[in-house]
This record gives structure tokens, sequence and C-alpha cells, in this order.
């Protein structure tokens, strides 16, 4: 039956073999056929298929009576079908353009979704590539087995499509694709784009914690939206009046623009004044705020030396992380970190570095060195205490300024200098672009006067044991 369908040479002739011999046709049998009709329709002159409007040959060929016994029987049988099967059904109906809105694709749709979790990757793939509905989005990005895979085929392809579908598509749908676009680091700048777009257009009529959620890919990414000159003082408009009913996607939704070098004064009045900071510290998330509003002050004090408003109360100041992130702790066999540690032990003694120092406001380093003119690498008993870091364990009462101007009352002699070995998951998917956060840490690091030195995975996986890490560490240093 496989090879009578597909070597049928017209329309009719398939929907004859599968409708006269009910009995010698399978469930893998439907697939085939849905896909050659799709075949032998593009063929024909005429609109082409999925113009959905009942013209020319597509049009005729769902009318058929025959064509109405083939959906049936798939209707009929559908539950019992295997997933294979099941996909590639609701794949070739699309191919085919009939309408979501028919009882076949319907079906389909509802015994997908049910089947989903017993779905493999590409299954699930194809499931989504076909459909494109507000429903059917929502009900794809809300599946954890699509959530927690990367499906890089899958969101090339609505790249494409989803700009012309955006403007039906409810915000809460949005905010799950710019969840998987941040979560997956996907640095797609038509998927950005149209969800720019969509907050430019919508973003009034938002709340402050959607916002909060498809503004995160950008920074996450580290992209200005090809809008931003038009969405980002729209953005500052709308937090002026929605500020304080939910200061912490408030807070979120200033930590992204400042990642992207935006800083909103007019808001970040409103953050910084004693009403605001009362309000927060005394809600369930006061110690996040806290942390976050820390970073922003440090920010505001490195790149925003113009501002000239109120500014958070050094009482109230505490590190942002303490530790190494929770995605460097878990990843932590995936990376270059151990290798590079090995090597710099060998190659200037354990008395010349400092691993894991957490350097104020917050930011966690990888390796921290002092370095003197001619280059060499001096152990940390020679570096005279008043010109190392300052201890991170007191951020409250050394201003950043006063430990810039630490750091670099020295710099003729010697120079701090931070090793940063830069993992697969600190860039932007397939990209050489680092992720919003890990960018702003590098630009305030320096901003600090510290000298970055960058290791990246690139570099480190080309280099082969100790004694090719130690030359390349030689090298850098």
């Amino acid at each position: 039956m496989k090879r009578l369908i597909e070597r049928s040479r017209s329309v009719g002739e398939v929907l004859r073999w599968v409708t006269q011999n009910p009995g010698k046709v399978s469930a893998s049998h439907y697939p085939i056929a849905l896909h050659k009709l799709g075949q032998l329709l593009q063929q024909q002159p005429g609109p082409p298929v999925g113009a959905g409007d009942g013209r020319g040959p597509a049009g005729q060929v769902l009318e058929q009576p025959e064509f109405h016994a083939l959906c049936q029987a798939i209707v009929s049988g559908c539950a019992k079908f295997d997933n294979f099967s099941i996909v590639n059904c609701l794949y070739a109906a699309a191919a085919l353009g009939l309408p979501g809105e028919s009882p076949l694709v319907r079906v389909l749709e509802d015994e997908s979704r049910s089947r989903l979790g017993r779905f493999n990757q590409k299954d699930v793939s194809m499931v989504f590539s076909s459909e494109a509905n507000n429903k059917a989005l929502e009900a794809i990005f809300s599946s954890q087995l699509f959530y927690e895979n990367r499906q890089e085929r899958f969101i090339r392809s609505m790249a494409e499509w989803l700009p012309r579908k955006a403007e039906n598509l409810t915000p809460y749908t949005m905010a799950l694709i710019a969840k998987y676009v941040a979560r997956h680091r996907l640095r797609e700048p038509r998927l950005l784009d149209t969800i720019a777009n969509f907050l430019l257009k919508r973003g009034e009529q938002l709340d402050s914690k959607v916002i909060q959620k498809l503004v995160f890919p950008f920074s996450r990414m580290n992209y200005r939206p090809s809008n931003h000159g038009e969405l980002f003082p729209k953005l500052e408009a709308i937090l002026e009046q929605k500020a304080g009913s939910s200061p912490l996607a408030t807070v979120n939704i200033l930590m992204s623009m400042f990642q992207l070098s935006h800083f909103p004064q007019t808001v970040l009045h409103q953050v910084f004044s004693p009403g605001f900071i009362t309000n927060v510290m005394s809600s369930p998330y006061a110690l996040i705020v806290r942390r976050y509003l820390s970073l922003l002050d440090a920010a505001v004090e490195l790149e925003f030396r113009e501002y000239s408003g109120p500014r958070l109360d050094p009482r109230y100041r505490v590190l942002m992380f303490e530790h190494a992130l929770t995605a460097d702790e878990a990843n932590r066999k995936y990376s270059y970190k151990g290798l590079v540690a090995e090597a710099l032990r060998q190659l200037v003694g354990e008395e010349c570095y400092r691993q894991d120092e957490v350097l104020p406001p917050g930011y966690c380093t990888d390796f921290l060195l002092w370095i003197n003119r001619s280059g060499t690498v001096l152990p940390l008993s020679r570096v005279p205490a008043a010109s190392r870091a300052p201890p991170a364990t007191s951020p409250v009462t050394m201003s950043l300024r006063s430990s810039v101007l630490a750091l670099t009352s020295d710099l003729q002699d010697f120079a701090p200098v931070v090793l940063s070995v830069n993992d697969k998951w600190h860039y932007c998917q397939n990209s050489d672009i680092l992720v919003g956060s890990r960018a702003m840490r590098d630009r305030h690091l320096r901003l600090l006067g510290y000298c970055l030195v960058q290791l990246p995975y690139t570099e480190l996986e080309k280099v082969s044991g100790i004694e090719e890490a130690k030359h390349y560490l030689r090298q850098k240093l």
C-alpha cells in the first residue's frame, strides 16, 4: 500500500487507494497519503496549498467526499495510532493547508498535546512546527519536555512566522516564549524584535510582572532591540506609573535596562526614595530586593556619574552575590576552571592567587592575581594591604569610588588581575557574545580598576593537558 500511494500520479488515485481498501490501510499509511496529496497539489496550477479559501485545485480536493472519508478515518482511529503516525499526520495536515478549526486538525492537536510527555525530541519539534495558533503555542511552551530541551530548528522556523502572528497572541503566551528564549540563551534577533514590538504596542495594558518577563530576554542576550529608541522611553513612562505596584518586578526591569547600559533617571528617583525603600524592606522578598538595589546603586556609581538624585542608604547595602552563581556550581563538572586552577597552581604557586574571591558589589571572580610592571605575578604577602581588593565582607563601609582609588593609586608598581574562565553557558547560544549579566560584571570590574584576562572556552577546549594549559596561561599573563 505504501508503494502504491507513493507512486500515485493524481489526487484521485491517492484517494481511491486509501478509501477503497480500508482493510489494507494501517495508521502509518495515512500521513503518507496526506503528504502525497500535498505534493500533487503543489504541482497543479492555481493558488498555493494552504490558501484555505476553497479556490483552485486545493479547495476542490478538500471538498471531495473521498477526502472527507479519509479525514474521518483518521479522526476515528487516531487514539489508537502510534506517536510517529500522530505526529506525521499533524505535520502533513499543516503542510496540506487544512484550517486549524477543521475536525481533523483539532483532533490531532488534542491527541498530540495529551501525548507530549511521551514524545521524543524529533516528534516534539514536528508537532510544534505544524501548530502555530495561540492555543497551540501556549501548550507548546508550557510543555516541560519542550522547555527543558533546546529546539533550535523549530526556533529558526518560528522566527519566520511569529512576527505575522504576534498580534493575535496573548501576553501569557508571549511571556512563555520569552522565558524559553531566555532560558536557552537564544540570541535570535527576529524573535527578540518581535517580543519588543509586542511590548511597544501592548506595554501600557500589561502589569509590571508580565513586562519584566518580556524584557528579560533582551538583557539576558545582551541585545538592544531594533526599536529600543521608542521602547525604552515607553518603558520608563510605564514604570513611573507602576513602580510601587510591584516593587520586585520594577527592580528586575531596571536591572535589565542597566545591563543594556540604559539608565532611566526618573525611575531611579522613585526606586531610591524613602517610601519605596520602606515598602520593600517590609515585604517577604526584602533580601533579594536589597541585593538588586545594591547592585543598581553600584552601577549608578560606576556608569551613571551624572545622576544626582537619591541613592541607596548605606545601611541597606549588601553583596549582590556571596558565592559563585548557581549555574556555575551546577555546571562545575563541565567547566574548564579545574584545569586552569591546577595549571595556575603549578605555574605561579598557591601563595600568588586567590580563587573564587567575591569583590564588591558582589561579583565572584575565578582567580585574582597581582602583577608588577615587568609581568611577574607577586605573592600576596608582597602586596600592600591598603592596595589589595577591598574586603567583600564589608561593602557597607567602603564606597566603590574609594575602592577604585585604592586599587589605582599604586598602578605604577603593580596591578590587580582577574582571570575569567568563560565557559559555554556564559555566552549566548552559538555566539561569542557574553550574556548580559556577565558583560555588566566585566564592565564594572574594569571600572573598579581590575585588569581582566578572558579565558574563553573556545580557546580552552583546544588545550590538551597541564603543560599546554601552563603555556597558555603564561602567554595570557
